[in-house]
């Protein structure tokens, strides 16, 4: 028998500010042997989807009357989710999750992890390491350069050169080394997440609805995973979801076919006049902002938290980063993989012969996304009795300190095979046949699955879903 620890829920319930009491109304059940690790990722992804949705259970109590829903967690459910873009398939085509570029890599005195994914990205480390893409390269050959070049040189110097040319490069620490690091110091000095009252708002009164955020307008400002999971999260839950990102940044669309359910997709470009003015009046009645952009990249455009509450009293906004809006890699980019290997995870997780390794998920991601998720469902709940304007503010690299301090191990096993096809569905859209991993956030009368499938990335009209 497995005895599923509860550490982690009431930790993260705690910070998010609701009632202790409520972590016991979860039920838990599924398979055990899910997302296969040295460190407690099974249990991290647990907590966060259970807390996400106690959030969703407590708003629906609060619109509607009476006592909040069971929560449900199936552990197969949630392992399925977090592992969601690596089991979409389009009409039987898995996606590209990881570019040739985006590796490990031996340096002359370690490792280093990189990042290249996105054009502007890989054109920051060639240009770095002086390799511009020769005409004719083909993947394996450029691969080839790279490792020669990265090594010839440490890993600190790879992480300076590529992050000053605008790429994304990270050298592999230890725990050890990442505690003594100025930036892992500041990100253990803080909680796994800040969820604030920043000022006045009108009291929120919502209406009766199934769906706890029903009626909700989100503006989702995010981008790959952590972010989009999130709002992903609150389409699944009724709220009226527009991504909007800038045309000279285009998404991959496999990543929208993972994170786009649920949401609309459109393109404006902040720094044309026209395009300006139609997301200020998206803005003008916005709910929820949501931001996953590097901390202060979006601040020339008054969208900073302290901006965007004096402009709106009464927003809900969140704000997402890799490191944290602190200490000196306050101001960088990251993603997933890179937190991993500089907290030390990447050791943590290495084999037999010292090779770093990673996690069976990007759970750093998705467990972020869905407590950014609960964060926005709790603060709203607290509008609905006493108004106000909230900021809630989280980071990868918090929550991998969690995962590596704070959350415990199951103890046993249970006997349940986990079988991934039992928490996929397929469904037809303008794209062609998906096949994607359902919800994992549920409770009783809750929505099991969402209302709409990803179409073309960008695609859709800057406007609110009609009434």
């Amino acid at each position: 028998m497995i005895k599923r620890s509860t550490d982690a829920v009431r930790q993260a319930w705690t910070v998010l500010g609701g009632d202790p009491a409520r972590v016991t109304a979860v039920e838990y059940g599924g398979p055990s042997e899910v997302l296969p690790s040295r460190l407690p990722v099974r249990e991290l992804a647990r907590a966060t989807v259970a807390v996400c949705g106690l959030a969703a259970a407590e708003l629906t109590a609060a619109r509607n009357g009476g006592a909040p829903p069971r929560v449900r967690v199936d552990d197969g459910a949630v392992a399925t989710a977090f592992v969601s873009e690596r089991q979409l398939r389009l009409d039987g085509r898995a996606p590209v999750n990881f570019a040739p570029l985006s590796r490990f890599w031996r340096t002359s005195d370690g490792w280093v992890r990189t990042h290249a994914n996105y054009p502007h990205h890989r054109a920051g480390l060639l240009n770095a390491l002086g390799l511009p893409a020769a005409d004719g390269d083909n993947d394996r050959a450029l691969v080839e350069r790279v490792a020669a070049e990265l090594a010839r040189r440490t890993a600190e110097e790879v992480q300076e050169a590529v992050y000053a040319a605008g790429g994304l490069a990270v050298a592999a620490r230890t725990l050890g080394q990442w505690a003594a690091h100025p930036q892992g110091a500041e990100v253990a000095r803080r909680p796994l997440l800040s969820l604030q009252r920043t000022g006045e708002g009108p009291v929120r009164a919502l209406p009766a609805a199934a769906a706890p955020a029903a009626g909700l307008r989100v503006l989702d400002l995010t981008r790959v995973i952590a972010g989009p999971v999130a709002t992903r999260t609150l389409g699944l839950l009724g709220a009226d979801v527009l991504r909007v990102d800038s045309p000279g940044l285009p998404e991959s669309q496999d990543a929208h076919n993972d994170t786009g359910f649920g949401k609309r997709s459109t393109v404006l470009d902040l720094a044309r006049r026209a395009d300006r003015a139609v997301f200020e009046e998206l803005l003008s009645t916005a709910d929820v902002v949501i931001t996953g952009y590097r901390p202060g990249a979006l601040d020339r455009y008054g969208l900073s938290a302290e901006a965007l509450a004096e402009r709106r009293p009464g927003l809900v906004i969140g704000q997402l980063s890799a490191w944290g809006a602190y200490g000196p890699w306050g101001g960088r980019r990251g993603f997933d993989s890179l937190v991993q290997v500089a907290c030390g995870i990447a050791a943590a997780e290495a084999d037999a012969e010292g090779n770093p390794g990673a996690l069976p998920a990007q759970a750093l991601d998705h467990g972020t996304g869905y407590l950014l998720a609960a964060a926005v469902l709790r603060a709203v709940a607290e509008q609905h009795t006493a108004g106000g304007t909230y900021q809630a503010a989280l980071a990868l690299a918090q929550t991998a300190h969690w995962l590596l301090n704070g959350v415990s191990p199951d103890e046993g096993s249970a006997p349940e095979r986990y079988q991934p096809e039992t928490y996929l569905a397929e469904a037809r859209g303008e794209l062609g046949v998906l096949r994607y991993a359902l919800p994992p956030v549920a409770f009783d009368g809750g929505p099991a699955n969402w209302s709409r499938v990803p179409d073309r990335w960008g695609t859709d009209k800057a406007e609110w879903s009609a009434p």
